[in-house]
């Protein structure tokens, strides 16, 4: 559990919290990450997978052939995973929002964040909805969603799952926010970890 001074013992900084949000695009993930910065009761910072996606240089990037271009991209990720595990490595708290379409993007994570309290929540949303969402963002090639949607949650094990299409995004929030008031007992991600053999 997150020691909110995030000083342990003999001045060693004990780890952070990381709220983390699965969920296909146009799903809602960065909208409640939004809402929580808002609402929980201490800081958390926001680390998106798009906002590291951001960063890099779309001029080069353009240029790659799809082999390398993909190379590129798990190593966007694999860097993602460890910039936030070292953000709450550091004593910070982190709401983490991500999209597990590869099963390698889970198995690291499991393995970058081993020691880190981490609350998993599904954010889902119905395929209809989805549809909608992506025909008013142009940010996003129509289809997306549906082409992650049986890769995203295949895992099929989380903390807490909540869905944006029956539910507001202040009430997703609401429902994250009561459920870090439980004492917490085997995390989903500990159970990941035991079912691949960690």
């Amino acid at each position: 559990m997150t020691n909110v001074s995030g000083v342990g013992r003999a001045g060693e900084i004990a780890p952070g919290q990381v709220i983390f949000l699965n969920g296909v695009s146009s799903s809602g993930k960065s909208s409640i990450a939004r809402r929580l910065l808002t609402d929980l009761d201490r800081p958390f910072f926001h680390m998106g997978v798009d906002m590291f996606g951001a960063m890099r240089s779309e001029s080069r990037t353009g240029e790659l052939d799809p082999g390398d271009l993909a190379e590129v991209l798990r190593r966007t990720r694999a860097g993602f995973h460890r910039a936030v595990a070292g953000m709450a490595r550091a004593g910070n708290d982190i709401v983490m929002d991500h999209v597990l379409s590869e099963p390698w993007r889970l198995h690291d994570c499991l393995a970058v964040l081993a020691g880190i309290d981490v609350v998993f929540v599904g954010v889902h949303c119905p395929p209809g909805e989805l549809r909608r969402r992506e025909q008013h963002r142009a940010d996003r090639p129509p289809g997306t969603a549906a082409r992650q949607l049986d890769s995203v949650h295949a895992h099929a094990i989380y903390d807490l799952e909540v869905d944006t299409a029956a539910a507001s995004i202040a009430e997703c929030s609401t429902a994250i926010k009561t459920f870090l008031t439980r004492t917490p007992e085997n995390r989903a991600f500990d159970r990941l970890r035991a079912q691949a053999g960690r």
